[in-house]
């Protein structure tokens, strides 16, 4: 199978550059000839580098009855009758959810909505940081009986298996002719878009017999592919031996403007150990306020305690000393689990501190942040069967003194420590979120 370039696409000997990280530029890669496959799968390898933290346009993967050489969707054209695959870099619409794989398909009597990035006209997405990635992202796409699936290697480990789900769109009619190509363009931001592998398969059901071949390229026609293939490559080596000759002040200079894989990835890995260390710290100083928070509620109930005696009758309407005594053997608990919980998180910060800028050390940080998130989950638990045997137990009335104006009851009391931990504990989670839909990386 044999592909066309076009616009700012780059070609060479082992991947094809859709586009430069260069502002406003736009390129495209289709097959030749087309296909009348009725069930399919292809294989995309690629990559979208760049140097910042938020990249731009995006790059798509499409199957189409024509050829969408120019236009702007992603470096294709508009209006098109297929499906297209699109991997959104830019947040146009401001709402914090890209990067994003959409799944969107046309007949081709409809614009792209590229200003809210087709959220309306999304058949499936999924939320997948693919930029800077250690290792090549993988798209599988796999058309099967009227049912379009889309895999995904986020390229975060070297095996090529490891794929998960992103979408599925049943009942789709796609054309039964079309062809396959990729696309990419960059806006004010820019990233590289490169491809390293297209891969098409023909996909037949189980007990259906093969069908013969009808485009089974000539011999000749092989010859003439082959015979242009090596033109183009010797083309290719002679404008660079002509650029080399004409710039040789550049060729040191050019190595020294971008930065190298080994140098992406450490950088990478300092900036999420910085901001883990980040998020440790500004744990640190909720728990410090939950410990501060229960330690004036003990500190109260204490004094309460105190001002009664031990050894006076309670009063019509007051809590009996056992029932205090049981309040304060609760605070104790909790006071114990919170405190627990802060030096597990005194401890990560320490070790996140200490640790080496190698791979190995991001992972074990990441390992140890998922290990502060069960111990809340822990702390969450306990606190929810705490205010559990409070409720089940008989709930005493609030004395009613002169000198208070107010009085705390147990089922008031543990009611607001589970809200507010319940509170900061869906704060942690919404900051792990934000984080991974930020493309930051971990």
């Amino acid at each position: 199978i044999f592909f066309v370039f076009f616009l700012d696409a780059i070609p060479s000997a082992d991947q094809i550059r859709i586009t430069p990280s260069l502002k406003s530029q736009k390129g495209s890669v289709w097959t030749k000839s087309k296909f009348s496959f009725e069930n399919w799968e292809i294989e995309v390898t690629f990559r979208v580098t760049g140097r910042g933290r938020v990249g731009a346009d995006g790059l798509a993967i499409w199957y189409t009855v024509d050829q969408g050489l120019d236009g702007p969707v992603f470096g294709a054209a508009d209006s098109w009758n297929g499906v297209g695959i699109f991997f959104d870099s830019f947040d146009n619409d401001g709402k914090k959810n890209n990067p994003v794989v959409l799944v969107v398909g046309n007949n081709g009597q409809y614009l792209y909505d590229h200003q809210n990035d087709g959220a309306a006209q999304a058949l499936g997405s999924c939320l997948r940081d693919f930029r800077n990635k250690p290792y090549p992202v993988r798209a599988r796409i796999i058309y099967y009986k009227k049912t379009l699936t889309v895999m995904l290697h986020n390229g975060f480990t070297p095996n090529n298996d490891d794929y998960e789900l992103c979408a599925r769109v049943e009942n789709m009619m796609l054309p039964p002719e079309g062809y396959f190509g990729i696309s990419a363009a960059t806006g004010g931001l820019a990233d590289d878009h490169d491809v390293l592998s297209f891969l098409t398969f023909r996909l037949l059901e189980p007990g259906k017999p093969v069908e013969p071949a009808d485009s089974t390229i000539p011999q000749e026609e092989k010859e003439k592919y082959r015979e242009e293939y090596e033109n183009f490559q010797q083309e290719l080596d002679k404008k660079k031996e002509e650029f080399q000759k004409d710039h040789p002040d550049m060729q040191g200079e050019a190595a020294d403007l971008f930065e190298t894989v080994n140098e992406r990835e450490l950088r990478q890995i300092f900036e999420g150990q910085n901001r883990i260390h980040l998020e440790i710290k500004q744990l640190n100083k909720q728990l410090d306020m939950i410990l501060d928070e229960q330690r004036r509620y003990v500190s109260l109930v204490t004094e309460e305690m105190a001002k009664r005696g031990t050894n006076t009758a309670p009063q019509a309407g007051q809590l009996p000393p056992g029932e205090l005594d049981n309040i304060m053997r609760y605070q104790q608990e909790v006071l114990r689990h919170v405190g627990e919980l802060k030096n597990s998180v005194t401890n990560a910060l320490n070790q996140a501190a200490q640790l080496p800028g190698g791979a190995t050390g991001s992972y074990e940080t990441i390992q140890h942040f998922h290990e502060i998130k069960e111990n809340l989950h822990t702390v969450k638990r306990d606190l929810a069967a705490l205010v559990q045997r409070n409720l089940n137990a008989e709930k005493p009335k609030c004395p009613e003194l002169p000198p208070f104006p107010s009085c705390l009851s147990t089922t008031h009391f543990f009611m607001f420590v589970a809200v507010q931990t319940v509170l900061f504990i869906g704060y942690i989670m919404y900051r792990s979120q934000q984080e991974a839909a930020a493309k930051k990386f971990f």
